[in-house]
């Protein structure tokens, strides 16, 4: 009796972090003035939209940055699975997000203000705090941070422990009033 070969055929991959050039110290971020510095000179160049996360150890101290986005003149997609990559891969404690507004206007946008509230909900899930989402523009002179404003949501993750109780009918995170 012969064995029948497995039709099917299930690729073992490896996922690793590429470094590329150093671009900072290790200066801690201790407030959204220290993230500026790191990045936002290069941020405020950029004629588009660049979304940017800035992975922390548990002291603030940067261990790397990581170009998420490029978007338009006035808008950048970032989706949280690629925001998390680097974050999970390079062993942070905690994340900033960083990203510009070419036009000066450092007003968030009600994307920007979507994704804030979307990533502070699932860093909360995922046990790597969002400590701040910075917006830089301009001349790099000023910058809108959602903490120090104090508009920064603190979640209220509640899981539940029954099946039944589940209802998968509620809207997404950051996506008022659709439903699967």
């Amino acid at each position: 009796m012969s064995k029948a070969k497995n039709p099917y055929k299930l690729d073992v991959v490896s996922i690793r972090l590429v470094k590329d050039a150093p671009l900072y110290s290790g200066h801690p971020i201790k407030n959204p003035l220290d993230a500026v510095s790191l990045v936002g000179e290069q941020l405020c160049e950029m004629d588009r939209e660049v979304l940017c996360v800035i992975n922390l150890c548990s002291d603030g101290k940067p261990i790397n940055c990581s170009f998420v986005s490029v978007g338009t003149v006035n808008e950048s997609l970032a989706h949280p699975r690629e925001i998390f990559k680097s974050s999970i891969l390079s062993n942070a404690a905690c994340m900033l997000i960083v990203h510009n507004h070419p036009s000066g206007n450092l007003t968030p946008s009600k994307n920007d203000t979507m994704l804030t509230d979307r990533m502070v909900k699932m860093c909360t899930y995922m046990g790597i705090p969002l400590e701040d989402h910075i917006i830089v523009g301009g001349d790099n002179t000023s910058y809108f941070s959602f903490k120090e404003k104090n508009i920064m949501p603190t979640p209220k993750c509640m899981v539940n422990t029954d099946y039944h109780e589940i209802d998968f009918n509620l809207p997404l995170v950051a996506e008022e009033g659709k439903a699967r």
